[in-house]
């Protein structure tokens, strides 16, 4: 009897008797008594909201004791904690400066203001304002953050200057799981026009999602999966031209549903020429410039082509489809669907030859309309990538655990390289990732723990396969717990992660690459087994402190340790794509000859601390942030000065390597992954200003510093630090947009990089609503880079061959239905 009572109070606790409905009613009001209408009214957790109507006023059934969360563009959010009995609740809200937006990546529902750490949401028109073909460029203008740039092909967010690995890119909460983290060459397939939002956390997010986010993480959300019933039909369509690289995007989305059942379909289409650029020599990579012209004498033709002037990244084309397909079942309590989604996308590799490379696979694709693309000459990427994702949702009713969640999310990607209709190398990515968390509310502290799984089976064949084929495993604990004490609330985490790579195959040695009338390969030389397990361990503690309404000061910091990818362990081979020889920490250079030896491999380990000061309400606003980042065992690519020849046997000295009779710009460098201890150190901030009704100035910049240990070399690649200002001016229907971004001289510089010059972009837009057949329907033009400016990405592997675009007009039409 005892124990039946025991478990009974248990159950009771968990999962608690269902209670009567309690109409909870009230007016929502700005600080001049005016009612506001548009607010939405949601419960906490659960899939129930209303909008007040055009007196301001709601109604809401409770069927528990539970938090009604207020919110509305252009004012603060409030959350109120209420009963579960009739009642009426009337508040007053105040205006913002700056648009409040749940972070979905925060686990916890906060806003963007309710952070510890820092975060930049973009949504809705300002999304789709700012959407470009990449991730990266999309992202590129906001503080802390810059793009990989490997031409306008393929773009990586670069946040406080750490990318790829340290670098976390999700599609709601889930790894993309393509090979954007392996090689910067690489297009991530994350698509912006469809998203409705994206996330960035700057500085450590690994305590959610891993040691693969030590340096922040970028959310891509959007619908394929509904979370909330849709009544009727609706969705918006949109077409846009760009003039600099005859490029044409179409993409639509549609949702609707009935009685808890939910749908999600979009696509797009986007196809495009090479990007032209401002004119600018073919040549100026800086060893080219500094060698002895005695190494050219008598060769007129390589003269020639060194004097040419060219006005276009060749071999930047794009030809991308893309679709998603979800549905789900929605009521107060549950949230169950499923999505599937598939990428398929043909483009360039700007720089990308394969002189005297022969390859691996030889099949010839038949596929109709692929042939167009030789046209284009040079290697292309043929990219395919299929998306499963399933959610499950349960909230409770008013009980010590809240809320159940479990993502799965299964990825299968494939990266071809094609020439002359042949599939040089290959490369693919299998993964299979599973997150559970539970949400819950126990003596005074709010939190979620959860369990999180991820498989990334990795493989490489061809001639270009510079990383071997390769399993990671990791699986991983975590908690985060939050609590408010008057003014003040605290964050508390942690993470436990063990990380498994298993690599069956590694050889070292030559390869040598058969003519293609041999039809096959040889290998000479060793072969080696690696399995490797790393044991990682990251704790955080963050505040924020509400010091006045509307104003909040935050700190956080954190210990996060990272164990190295499989690239950066086990890379050895010629990177075309790049022009190097990339070799992975596991690797010892003896005299020319390469050793595998990867014992004692030290995990990255981070120690982060973030100063947040944000003021948000009233027409002046801003995020101020500073940080500090000290790393120890930092992992990144160094030229090592050496160069290998045509059969990858010998490394030499550059003296050597021209003593052998050869020419330097047909020498390959090799750069090896090694450590340093670095510490990492700026300011961001973003500062708006709403003069009227009418006109919002905005200020955004950054200053990011890195010092390498005990040299007096900088990290290679390192961004540039900005500052920006943007005008927006609205009149009636329509809307101009102003902006000027300066980007500073990059003379902190790695091993044998070259300076990178300041440059300064200027874009003007104008956007008129036509509000035609009762839908929002908008045309919309742009001009980029105004001045046609010659600028440079310093984060670029190909800077040198690689412009950002020139002057370009884009005119579009977008309808909301």
């Amino acid at each position: 009897m005892k124990k039946s009572l025991i478990s009974l109070a248990v159950l009771s606790v968990v999962f608690p008797l269902s209670s009567q409905a309690a109409p909870v009613s009230g007016q929502l009001t700005d600080i001049n008594g005016k009612p506001i209408a548009g607010v939405a009214v949601h419960v906490h957790g659960k899939d129930k909201q209303v909008i007040t109507d055009s007196l301001g006023n709601y109604q809401i059934d409770l069927d528990a004791n539970s938090q009604l969360h207020f919110s509305k563009d252009g004012y603060l959010d409030k959350r109120f904690n209420v009963e579960n009995t009739t009642q009426t609740i009337n508040l007053v809200l105040e205006q913002s400066s700056i648009e409040a937006i749940t972070v979905y990546a925060s686990a916890l529902h906060k806003s963007n203001l309710e952070m510890t750490s820092p975060v930049t949401v973009i949504s809705g028109d300002e999304l789709k304002d700012k959407s470009s073909s990449t991730l990266g460029e999309t992202l590129n203008k906001l503080p802390g953050v810059n793009q990989t740039y490997f031409g306008p092909v393929s773009s990586s967010p670069v946040i406080r200057g750490l990318d790829g690995p340290r670098v976390r890119i999700m599609q709601n909460g889930l790894e993309s799981s393509d090979a954007s983290r392996i090689g910067p060459d690489h297009a991530n397939t994350n698509e912006t026009l469809s998203a409705e939002q994206i996330e960035v956390l700057r500085g450590p997010a690994t305590l959610l999602y891993g040691s693969g986010a030590i340096g922040g993480v970028v959310n891509v959300v959007d619908a394929r999966i509904p979370s909330t019933n849709y009544e009727s039909l609706e969705g918006a369509v949109e077409y846009k031209h760009d003039t600099v690289n005859e490029g044409n995007t179409a993409a639509f989305v549609l949702n609707g549903g009935d009685n808890g059942f939910n749908f999600h379909l979009d696509g797009l289409k986007r196809k495009t020429e090479d990007t032209k650029v401002p004119k600018f020599e073919a040549h100026h990579d800086e060893h080219e410039e500094d060698h002895d012209a005695e190494a050219h004498e008598g060769e007129d033709h390589h003269d020639e082509h060194d004097e040419e002037a060219i006005d276009s990244i060749e071999n930047s084309f794009i030809d991308t489809t893309a679709f998603n397909l979800g549905t789900s079942y929605v009521n107060d309590h549950l949230v169950v669907g499923f999505a599937y989604g598939r990428i398929e996308s043909d483009y360039g590799i700007p720089g990308h030859s394969h002189a005297g490379h022969d390859h691996g696979h030889e099949e010839e694709h038949e596929e109709e309309g692929h042939d167009a693309h030789e046209e284009h000459g040079d290697v292309f990427a043929r990219l395919t990538q299929d998306r499963y994702q399933a959610n499950f949702t349960y909230s409770l009713h008013d009980s010590a655990i809240e809320r159940f969640d479990v993502k799965l999310g299964y990825t299968d990607y494939r990266h071809a390289e094609i020439e002359e209709g042949m599939e040089g190398t290959v490369f693919t990515n299998e993964s299979k990732e599973l997150r559970a968390t539970a949400e819950h509310n126990l003596l005074g502290w709010h939190g979620v723990v959860g369990y999180h799984y991820y498989d990334s089976d990795y493989g490489a064949d061809g001639a270009e396969a510079f990383t071997p084929h390769s399993d990671t495993t990791q699986h991983a604990l975590f908690a985060l717990e939050e609590r408010t004490f008057g003014d003040f609330r605290v964050e508390l985490g942690a993470r436990y992660e063990n990380t498994e790579i298993d690599a069956p195959e590694i050889l070292l040695g030559h390869d040598e690459h058969e003519h293609e009338e041999h039809g096959d390969e040889e290998h000479h030389g060793e072969e080696y087994a690696y399995v490797g397990e790393f044991d990682s361990i990251s704790i955080s503690a963050g505040t924020i402190w509400n010091f006045q309404e509307g104003h909040s000061l935050a700190l956080s910091i954190g210990h996060s340790e990272r164990a190295p990818s499989a690239a950066e362990l086990l890379s050895n081979g010629l990177h075309i794509a790049t022009g190097t020889y990339d070799l992975g920490l596991g690797y010892e250079i003896e005299e020319g000859e390469i050793h595998f030896e990867p014992e004692n491999i030290e995990q990255e380990t981070s120690n982060n601390l973030d100063l947040t000061l944000r003021k948000f309400n009233g027409d002046f606003g801003y995020t101020i942030n500073a940080f500090y980042n000290q790393i120890d065992n930092f992992y990144f690519q160094q030229d090592t000065g050496l160069v290998i020849d045509s059969h990858h046997d010998e490394m030499l000295s550059m003296e050597e390597y021209l003593s052998h009779g050869h020419v330097e710009d047909e020498a390959t460098r090799v750069f090896q992954y090694q450590y340093a201890d670095v510490d990492l150190y700026g300011i961001e901030f973003d500062v708006h200003y709403q003069v009227n009704s009418d006109l919002m100035l905005k200020v955004m910049g950054d200053h990011i510093r890195n010092d390498v240990k005990d040299t007096s070399e900088y990290l290679p690649r390192f961004p540039q630090n900005k500052l920006g200002f943007e005008a927006e001016y609205d009149w009636q229907a329509l809307q101009l947009n102003f902006s000027a971004t300066h980007y500073f001289e990059q003379d902190k510089l790695g091993a044998h990089e070259s300076n990178t010059q300041s440059y300064t972009l200027f874009d003007i837009a104008a956007k008129y609503n036509l509000d035609v057949l009762n839908a929002d329907s908008y045309i919309f033009a742009k001009v980029q880079n105004l001045t046609d400016e010659l600028a440079f990405s310093h984060t670029s592997f190909i800077k040198d061959i690689a412009p950002l675009p020139g002057r370009n007009f884009q005119l579009g039409m977008r309808v909301y239905f």
